[in-house]
């Protein structure tokens, strides 16, 4: 297939700053579970962005700044991190209100 990537990877979000919604892309080369979580920076989760299988290509999620509860979240820095097969990567992200 044309344009499907051939390793794992996570971009930075966009856009960054953001308020009040993200675009998280991600790449991922073959079939297979992948999970997406937010944690704030003292390592607390705050939301569980993507929990599924998913087909290879570059794909995105968006996170519209809200916890578990659905609740807005702070202003401030967050963390994202992927979960693929052995890969895993974290960024940085800043809510600004």
């Amino acid at each position: 297939l044309p344009g499907t990537p051939t390793e794992f990877a996570l971009d930075q979000n966009y856009p960054n700053p953001f308020n009040p919604t993200t675009t998280i892309r991600f790449a991922v080369p073959k079939e297979g579970p992948v999970k997406i979580e937010v944690y704030d920076v003292a390592g607390s989760l705050v939301k569980t962005v993507l929990n599924e299988a998913v087909r290879s290509g570059n794909k995105e999620v968006v996170w519209d700044g809200t916890n578990s509860n659905g609740a807005k979240v702070a202003s401030g820095m967050y963390l994202y991190r992927i979960q693929a097969n052995s890969y895993t990567a974290v960024k940085k992200m800043i809510m600004l209100k």
